[in-house]
């Protein structure tokens, strides 16, 4: 049976954050708007347990803080569409494409808001804790540990970086990395190593999780000293690198060497209509803050481009 073909003013690719207030905006506009997502809306932040750093809010979790900005969107008229997943995209064209499991949809411009993938240790415990022990964002849940015992496992700069962060709130900090030597740059060690909190754990590779409800041990194993043991700790924050989402539009889209789209702060990409927001893009700084930002942004240029 052939599928359906839909037309409409814009789709955006993704759900979390930016997609959501690119959303929310376009609505406002009355843009015919549909938002895809192949998973659950929200992204990454619906599993942060508390958040300071969103305006507005002393405090909330990630889920009702998407929740808020969902229903926005929704009250604007724009659709939402979870778990169909995305076949296929045809951006270069003027009619652009966008085929699901269970449509063909043409629209007039495009949104991608698809994130990045923050890389995982290699642990069946790891779903387990998650945001029970086991983090991926030190700003969203650094002050969760307080004069706790914490780890950062990763040795480049956005661990380093993290650790730094995390020391204003640990009583002891461990950094753990797999290699003989960090990959961060010197300078960046030297600011965090001479911290007397913290300890750093070469050529140590983390072997199993451990606890009853919550974190509570790491098994890790010295390759060096060919031995096993455990590491007693409250929290252990991730920071082995990021993979961004955008492997279905490489064929249409410029990318970095890292995988980025490349777009600027008015979130055009090379294709006229298609717009790239949030974590997916080339930028410096990616918080909260600026993927609503870039929603904002790219919702606006888009208004303006099927305008023209």
């Amino acid at each position: 049976m052939e599928k359906q073909h839909k037309y409409l003013d814009l789709i955006i690719i993704g759900g979390g954050v930016t997609g959501l207030t690119a959303a929310l905006y376009a609505g406002r506009m009355k843009l015919s708007t549909l938002v895809l997502e192949a998973d659950l809306v929200g992204g990454q932040i619906v599993n942060a347990h508390e958040i300071e750093n969103y305006p507005g809010f002393a405090s909330i979790k990630g889920s009702a803080l998407v929740e808020k900005i969902q229903q926005q969107a929704e009250f604007f008229g724009a659709a939402i569409d979870e778990f169909d997943n995305i076949l296929k995209v045809k951006l270069t064209d003027e009619k652009k494409i966008v085929e699901t499991e269970s449509f063909i949809y043409e629209p007039k411009s495009v949104i991608i808001a698809t994130g990045m993938t923050r890389r995982k240790l290699a642990l069946p415990e790891e779903n387990l804790f998650l945001s029970k022990g086991i983090h991926y964002c030190e700003l969203c849940d650094g002050h969760m540990y307080q004069d706790k015992i914490i780890a950062v496992v990763g040795g480049g700069n956005a661990a380093l970086d993290a650790a730094k962060f995390l020391t204003k709130y640990a009583k002891k900090l461990y950094i753990i990395h797999r290699s003989s030597a960090l990959t961060a740059d010197v300078l960046t060690q030297e600011n965090v190593i001479k911290n007397p909190i913290v300890e750093v754990l070469l050529n140590t590779e983390i072997r199993k999780a451990e606890g009853k409800n919550v974190l509570e041990t790491l098994q890790l194993y010295d390759k060096k000293e060919e031995k096993e043991y455990a590491l007693p700790l409250d929290g252990l924050f991730v920071d082995i690198g990021v993979v961004p989402n955008t492997a279905m539009f490489a064929q249409d889209l410029l990318c970095d060497s890292a995988g980025n789209i490349i777009a600027g702060e008015d979130c055009k990409t090379n294709e006229a209509g298609v717009f790239a927001a949030g974590d997916v893009r080339t930028k410096v700084i990616r918080q909260l803050t600026t993927a609503a930002a870039d929603g904002t942004v790219a919702a606006l240029m888009a208004e303006k481009y099927i305008g023209n």
